[in-house]
């Protein structure tokens, strides 16, 4: 099995699980996986145990507890990205709060590094663009970007700084 299929599956996993309730996330978890004929039950368990990793790290908590959501659409266009760049993408788990908005990406299908500045840009970048138009969304809130590796697991947050050094070169790029 692919670590491409094995990211895709947990990253299922991800989005369904936490609709559950805590007791009923495992046999919920094998059940899914069930489905995917070709998997050895080692790997069915060793998925079960990256997604549940995650799910009950105290670190994740607001980004699966109450009002948190799976899979949410999100399109347009901000003030702080270059002229004609719009996206149209979707988030892996967004919370909305009083006065701040957590979005979070999953990442699956690759070791995570030790540090966030050593991510892939591709997948800062991603965040960037992702902080920008939800700080349009949700003026007044502080826009707080993060990557869940389940590889760990490890749940990495991305310092406004690095924001904005991101979208500064994405400004100089285009």
């Amino acid at each position: 099995m692919g670590r491409f299929r094995r990211g895709d599956l947990i990253h299922r996993l991800l989005q369904v699980l936490p609709d559950l309730a805590v007791p009923d996330r495992p046999a919920a978890a094998l059940r899914l996986l069930a489905r995917e004929r070709d998997l050895t039950d080692d790997q069915r368990a060793e998925m079960t145990a990256a997604a549940l990793g995650v799910l009950n790290d105290p670190r994740f908590a607001e980004v699966f507890g109450p009002g948190s959501r799976a899979e949410v659409a999100l399109a347009g266009t901000a003030a702080k990205l270059p002229a004609g760049l719009a996206i149209s993408g979707r988030i892996d788990r967004l919370v909305v709060l009083p006065d701040r908005v957590l979005v979070a990406d999953f990442k699956t299908n690759r070791p995570s590094p030790d540090r966030i500045e050593d991510a892939d840009p591709a997948y800062l970048r991603q965040m960037a663009i992702y902080a920008a138009v939800l700080a349009e969304v949700f003026p007044g809130r502080a826009i707080e970007a993060a990557l869940v590796w389940t590889d760990g697991p490890k749940l990495m947050a991305i310092p406004e700084l690095l924001i904005d050094q991101t979208l500064a070169e994405l400004g100089r790029a285009g």
